[in-house]
């Protein structure tokens, strides 16, 4: 057999193919929506993906959040740094999830289910808001044995940094705790994103179970909040402290403090460190309204900035501005995209 093949940084959630089109308000009630929302499909919603694509000429983009982080922390480290993990189905959507990785330069090992199809996100877009609906379907089937497979285990046991995004506690708890396990038996860094704020609320258990092995958590405010409020801290705590309160969640590897991120939209990046009282808060880059094309993938771009700084040894500081400039580039984009040619952090203002 030819020697591992070895990237710095693996990345597991669930891979899904997002379908983007112009919609409205009338659409959005027609799928029982809110505006904003993120759910998760029911039956009556599945005809909303050949609605966006025969009516709404959608653009097809590859999603899933932390597919989306794998692919920006790519854009900012060196070649051949990142691999993801996932489970797609034995489709065209696949393949192009595939080229896109390809393009973008993250090495995949899919699971392939061939009685499911590739999950997808609708995305009905309505001047900046974003109305999203999910369809695991494949992504809903990642079983633990391939991540153990020995061609993929040995790839695991050769990363330095894991990253997980929170949608994976709706799918496969034991492959993303066989991570977090090997990452506090091995003193790696191992990380955690939210997500979204029915993890924390419905899923409290499952995330109960990883945070003591969590290194580095993300989440924005409504995130933490809904955390806070469903493990019995008052409505009204504020963020600070719901960070500080994070922060000091027993962990398993005493070696590592543990860094929670939390995001607030365009109000300052809230830090907080194991055992410091003193919470960080970190002004937003500043950009101009008329330069935001799609706020989509905004927190997985801002992930994948930090998450590329962690990997490259740097400070918090300097993660929380990488993450603020990839997340800056993001939303100029169409879809949780980045741009080409590369730009190079630090070349224009920070």
């Amino acid at each position: 057999m030819a020697s591992t093949q070895s990237y710095p940084l693996l990345c597991l959630e669930n891979p899904l193919l997002d379908i983007q089109g112009e919609g409205s308000h009338e659409m959005i009630e027609k799928y029982g929506m809110k505006l904003n929302d993120t759910v998760l499909a029911e039956p009556h919603q599945l005809g909303l993906y050949d609605d966006l694509i025969n009516n709404h000429n959608a653009k097809l983009i590859a999603g899933g959040g932390a597919q989306n982080t794998a692919r920006g922390a790519q854009y900012m480290l060196p070649e051949k740094s990142v691999w993801y993990v996932g489970c797609v189905g034995d489709d065209e959507y696949a393949n192009i999830l595939r080229e896109a990785c390809k393009k973008e330069g993250v090495h995949v090992e899919y699971r392939v289910d061939s009685t499911h199809k590739t999950g997808r996100c609708g995305v009905i877009i309505t001047d900046h808001h974003r109305t999203m609906c999910t369809d695991l379907a494949a992504a809903n089937e990642y079983k633990l044995e391939h991540l153990k497979q020995p061609h993929i285990w040995s790839m695991v046991e050769a990363s330095k940094v894991y990253y997980v995004g929170g949608y994976h506690l709706t799918v496969c708890v034991p492959a993303a705790m066989a991570l977090a396990e090997h990452a506090a038996a091995n003193n790696k860094p191992f990380m955690l994103g939210l997500a979204a704020g029915f993890i924390p609320q419905f899923f409290k258990d499952q995330l109960a179970q990883i945070l003591p092995y969590c290194d580095y958590l993300f989440g924005n405010e409504n995130e933490a909040q809904t955390w806070a409020t469903t493990n019995g801290h008052a409505a009204d705590t504020s963020i600070p402290e719901i960070a500080k309160l994070l922060a000091n969640v027993e962990k398993v590897n005493k070696q590592r403090p543990r860094t929670v991120i939390i995001t607030q939209g365009t109000n300052p990046t809230i830090v907080a460190v194991t055992g410091e009282n003193e919470v960080r808060s970190y002004p937003v880059l500043a950009i101009d309204n008329n330069l935001i094309c799609d706020t989509t993938g905004a927190g997985d771009a801002y992930a994948a900035g930090f998450v590329a700084g962690v990997v490259s040894g740097d400070d918090i500081e300097t993660s929380v501005k990488k993450g603020q400039w990839l997340a800056k580039l993001s939303i100029q984009e169409l879809g949780p995209s980045y741009p080409f040619p590369k730009k190079t952090y630090g070349e224009d203002e920070q």
